[in-house]
């Protein structure tokens, strides 16, 4: 117990809290928008991230399952949480772009302010909401048709601007397995221009649900968002609250339980930007610093190997049908074994007509470590 009987989390029983939140304990029975709505989104950044997510999760997932629901709208892919590409439900979509709104407009300043000066925003929102009525250009088409009632604008900078500042989605094919090109844009119906104050505390506690529990600064960082001391503060009567080893107070919904530090957690190969590595400000409940610097180099996020809940190697695929396995850490035997196993799954998961093989590449010396 901490001050006045506040419950001390641990590292390890944060850990197995969020893998118990992000489905990643055991593999569970649920369809591809449920599963997808109790993540609360899916890093989309590469349009199979999204496949290999629910691969890591659900017990049968197969590639057509998520394409369809991306062909049909249930699922939408579009530019949302810290800025980045996700795939959430469609009635997520409607909850979450409104209170990310002020974000992506701070990004469209800061990234593409200096090369629309002069340029009426609410004007090119409301011309290429025109341009899209009905239809769908990619970002590129889009931009150039801008440019010309806009002499000397630049086109690729006006096409950026609208994904930050209009409601838009990136319609299938864009966002299915192995589809990559120019993103296509078109408008998406009935989403509110600014966000309730009942949208903000909604978003909170889904973020809660799926990744708690978390500090004010483990949200902010996961969304994006700033101003949520005020948002915390206006739910902590319907909050549970507890602290961690550094003495930060966190919060947590009621209904949730914290599963026993000793459950056991099976090893995942999480892909690149799983969101488990990325929605917290602390992210020690999942990696050692040390590792995390490894992991986390500019704006990439490395796909990574699990055991035991935290983060001990590196993969990569190529496409001969190769994984292989960088640790980061010294693994046993049975861990190697159990890797090997997990990454075979993969592989026939995700290039079922090739030639599987798993490499593990040279174990580094006790001096290459990362001290942990």
């Amino acid at each position: 117990m901490g001050a006045r009987g506040t419950v001390v989390l641990s590292p390890q029983a944060l850990n197995r809290a969020l893998l118990s939140r992000q489905l990643l304990l055991g593999r569970v029975d649920l369809g591809v928008s449920e599963a997808t709505e109790h993540l609360f989104g899916l890093n989309a950044q590469d349009p199979d991230l999204a496949y290999f997510a629910l691969w890591n999760r659900l017990e049968r997932f197969a590639i057509q399952d998520l394409t369809v629901a991306i062909e049909r709208g249930v699922l939408v892919r579009s530019t949302m949480m810290r800025a980045t590409q996700h795939l959430m439900s469609a009635a997520d979509f409607r909850l979450v772009r409104p209170v990310l709104a002020p974000l992506l407009r701070r990004v469209q300043r800061n990234a593409f302010g200096g090369r629309t000066t002069g340029v009426d925003l609410v004007e090119l929102v409301a011309d290429a909401a025109e341009l899209l009525d009905g239809g769908v250009l990619t970002r590129p088409e889009l931009g150039r048709a801008l440019a010309r009632t806009r002499p000397g604008a630049d086109a690729q900078a006006l096409g950026r601007t609208v994904q930050y500042l209009l409601a838009l989605v990136h319609p299938a094919p864009s966002g299915t397995w192995g589809k990559r090109g120019a993103t296509p844009f078109a408008v998406f119906p009935g989403v509110p221009e600014t966000a309730t104050s009942d949208d903000v505390r909604e978003l909170i506690r889904r973020y809660l649900a799926a990744f708690g529990p978390a500090t004010v600064a483990d949200a902010r960082t996961w969304s994006g968002v700033s101003g949520l001391r005020e948002v915390f503060e206006h739910l902590r009567p319907e909050l549970r609250t507890y602290t961690d080893e550094a003495g930060r107070e966190l919060f947590d919904l009621p209904d949730h339980e914290i599963p026993s530090p000793d459950v056991p957690a099976p090893v995942r190969l999480l892909a690149e930007f799983d969101a488990t590595l990325l929605a917290h400000a602390d992210r020690t409940r999942v990696m050692t610093e040390p590792i995390r610097r490894q992991v986390c180099q500019g704006a990439a996020v490395a796909a990574t190997v699990l055991v035991d809940g935290t983060v001990a190697a590196t993969w990569t695929k190529d496409r001969t049908g190769a994984l292989t396995v960088v640790p980061l850490r010294s693994i046993s035997a049975t861990d190697r074994e159990a890797i090997e196993a997990e990454a075979l799954r993969l592989l026939e998961f995700a290039a079922p007509d090739a030639v599987h093989d798993v490499r593990f590449s040279e174990w580094p010396t006790d001096e290459e470590m990362p001290r942990v």
